[in-house]
Order: structure tokens, then sequence, then C-alpha cells
């Protein structure tokens, strides 16, 4: 499949956040990412799940959610990591970007969030029900959305590693919290950053699978 590659700066509030945008010629809908602690834009585990979302036509957002000033900060600290309320505000304001300026035209929008990311990416989709139409988490911790779960309206995938045991008790603990349309889906023995031979491609095919069922369909107003 045509994908086209492009280097952009997106504003969010008072920070110019660096990403990549993957293009389909024919988009059916946009998946930003929200990396987990530690990690960026780069991170060769979200980029192999983008290409896999790529080739069911969608869009890929791969964005660093902290300045460079803010993640030298943070390699010392580890503290900006967990601020979840910074990372999905900003997260919020690039699905605006996106609803405004429609580098993918005016397709439906997801969140894909792994480790930390994943709460952030339910939080911002807590506040823009009307803007994100699908979340999946990839060994996620969604407890630390804490109460904005009970807000989110988007389907809400979670995958976990069948031998991420304390994750799998916080995953199962958050679907409780989530709409009825949440699913939790434990992928046989991966650990948590699901290295083990196979394991991403099945995250990679899940999250591709979700994101085509559920952005394909209208949000009900």
């Amino acid at each position: 499949m045509d994908v086209r590659s492009s280097e952009v700066t997106i504003p969010a509030g008072d920070a110019e956040l660096p990403a990549d945008l993957l293009v389909p010629a024919e988009p059916a809908g946009v998946v930003l990412f929200a990396h987990g602690s530690g990690s960026s834009r780069h991170s060769p585990r979200n980029t192999a799940v983008a290409h896999v979302l790529n080739r069911s036509a969608l869009g890929t957002v791969l964005v660093d959610l902290l300045t460079p000033a803010e993640d030298r900060v943070d390699a010392r600290t580890a503290e900006l990591r967990f601020d979840i309320g910074l990372l999905a505000g900003r997260l919020a304001a690039i699905v605006d970007w996106l609803a405004t300026q429609r580098p993918f035209g005016r397709v439906p929008v997801g969140l894909f969030g792994a480790s930390t990311g994943a709460a952030a990416a339910l939080v911002a989709a807590a506040a823009r029900p009307d803007l994100v139409g699908a979340v999946v988490s990839r060994g996620g911790r969604p407890d630390l959305a804490g109460p904005a779960l009970t807000q989110v309206r988007a389907p809400t995938l979670l995958l976990v590693g069948g031998l991420d045991e304390q994750v799998i008790t916080l995953n199962e603990q958050a679907q409780e919290a989530l709409p009825e349309s949440a699913e939790l889906t434990v992928i046989p023995g991966a650990t948590h950053l699901f290295e083990e031979p196979g394991t991403l491609e099945q995250v990679a095919h899940c999250a591709a699978d979700w994101f085509t069922a559920h952005l394909a369909v209208p949000r009900p107003a």
C-alpha cells in the first residue's frame, strides 16, 4: 500500500511537539500513538504496530509528548512520564489539531497507548468523547487514568501479556470502570514489553481489527 511519510510540528498549549505522520492513499481513520514511560516517537514497538495499521488503511501519528528540554529533565527525574494530566492534555490538543487541520482528511480518530501512555490516552478520550472513536491499550496502566475511566465513551481494547500478571489484574479492575464496550485480551506467553516472538504481531493485528471495526462505524449522537 502506498503510504506517504512526513514530519510536522504540532502545537499543544505552550509546547511544539515533533510528530511523524504516515498517510495511506485513502485513509479510513487515523490513530494517534501515546508512547510509554521513557520512550519516544521512534519506539520500535509502536513503529512496528503503526506499519501494520497503515496496511489496514489507517493513518498514524507518532509524536513526542515531551519537548526536548522536558525530555532531558525526565531522563534525570522520571517525573514527567507519570504526569498523566500533562500528557493527556497534550494528546487532547493533538486530537483537536487533527480535527481542525485534517492532514488525513475528515476521518475518525483513534488512540493507541502503551504503558503510562495508555492512561493518558484514556483521559484524553474522556475529555474528547465526540472526537475519539476508539482506544487500544498495550501493556497499559489504565488504573492511572483514575476517575476519568468512568467517563470514557470510546470502545476500548485492553491488550496485556499473559505473563504480566500484575498488569493483568490492574486491567481487569479498569475494565470494570470502563464502558460495556471495553474488552480485555490476554496475549499468551507475552511479558510486559511483548518481546517474545510473534507477540507484538498479535498486538498489531488485534489493534488493526479493533480500529477498523470501530472507527468505521458512525458514533451515536
